[in-house]
């Protein structure tokens, strides 16, 4: 089984924290859907002999593609892939994008989960982070969707935002877990070099919360997401059982993936790749027949600290006899090493061949994992 992910780079205005690369041009929307078109024909061999269990609609902001636009690139992915039955096709989504009559057209063209970008249930935020929707068009773009048919939502928020004190943030959770949803995505605000909030920043003009408050807001989102039965199956996202994203668990779990589109990333186990982040660039080399890219072959090291990296942010953590079997002894040896002083302070435990983080030791991840790697 493999995964198919679309980066589609427009955008109506860029949000204050954002750094994914997206364009404001939307009048090149219909070239680029020729060019996403002939990039799928043009890759049609990069995962031969997998099937594809999930295409993944991401950007920039996927909505704003028309469902004659997105059934075209999906009628193409069909054309040129082994598309298994049972899918999963996710569309990213602002809530001022899915009106009723837009949220009725996919479902009906096979997108089957929606992730949201709500990020915050409280109007002042959104003003903040110069998002284009308010609080109460978040809530009715949710229900929306229910009406339609919509079972599998996710939604994405943000903490650790400025001014955002505990109280704030315990609103957010529980009005998304009000909503009845099945998924949520939570991040950590992360200030990235030439955002708006990077500037503001730089001037004294952003008033972060301190760490030890962001770590509070992060551990009453665990705790009111355990209450009401949400499995925390990775550091930043929490579901309803029978609800992870297959998509991005196949990133977790080293999956194969393709990746299409300016600036998407492309994994088949030995190599990664990537497109070049210029829509115009992308643009003349695809009608010139050729693959915008970059790539990186891989060592048995940087492999490692791949599966590392991704494995022990989840709760399924990393398994040493997998480790033994694609990387040999030495590896699993380094691992029962490193893990030993985790282990006695209770940040790590051992599960069988699994080595897992606690839920103490999930507020120290970044640590364990730095750890971990090998040079």
């Amino acid at each position: 089984m493999a995964g198919i992910y679309l980066h589609i780079p427009f955008c109506k205005g860029k949000c204050a924290y954002c750094d994914f690369y997206s364009v404001g041009n939307i009048k090149l929307k219909e070239v680029f859907i020729e060019a996403i078109c002939k990039e799928i024909e043009l890759q049609k061999d990069y995962l031969k002999g997998e099937s594809i269990q999930t295409i993944y609609f991401g950007g920039g902001t996927p909505s704003l593609l028309s469902p004659q636009e997105l059934e075209k690139i999906i009628e193409q992915i069909r054309s040129y892939f082994d598309v298994g039955k049972r899918n999963e096709i996710t569309l990213e989504a602002n809530p001022d994008d899915l009106t009723k009559e837009y949220l009725k057209a996919i479902k009906k063209i096979g997108i089957n989960r929606l992730s949201v970008g709500i990020q915050s249930f409280n109007n002042d935020d959104l003003r903040r982070m110069k998002r284009k929707h308010s609080a109460d068009q978040a809530i009715r773009t949710v229900r929306y969707a229910q009406e339609q048919g919509f079972k599998n939502i996710s939604i994405d928020l943000l903490y650790g935002l400025p001014d955002l004190n505990l109280q704030q943030w315990e609103k957010n959770i529980e009005q998304a877990l009000n909503l009845n949803i099945q998924h949520i995505s939570a991040y950590h605000l992360t200030i990235e070099p030439k955002t708006l909030f990077y500037k503001y920043y730089q001037n004294g003009n952003l008033n972060l919360p301190p760490e030890d408050e962001s770590l509070d807001q992060f551990g009453k989102l665990i705790e009111k997401t355990e209450q009401k039965g949400f499995l925390h199956y990775e550091i930043s996202n929490f579901a309803k059982d029978g609800f992870l994203s297959l998509h991005n668990t196949n990133y977790w779990r080293g999956i194969k993936y393709l990746g299409l589109g300016p600036s998407a990333h492309s994994y088949n186990l030995t190599s990664r790749h990537w497109n070049i982040q210029n829509l115009r660039g992308y643009l003349d080399e695809i009608f010139k027949g050729k693959i915008p890219c970059e790539e990186e072959n891989l060592s048995k090291n940087e492999k490692f600290n791949d599966y590392l990296i991704t494995s022990l942010r989840t709760m399924w953590g990393l398994n040493t006899e997998k480790i033994e079997h694609e990387f040999g002894i030495d590896f699993k040896k380094h691992i029962e090493k490193k893990s030993s002083r985790f282990l006695k302070e209770n940040f790590l435990i051992k599960s069988g061949n699994n080595f897992k983080l606690t839920k103490k030791g999930i507020f120290i991840s970044d640590h364990i994992i730095l750890s971990f790697l090998k040079d």
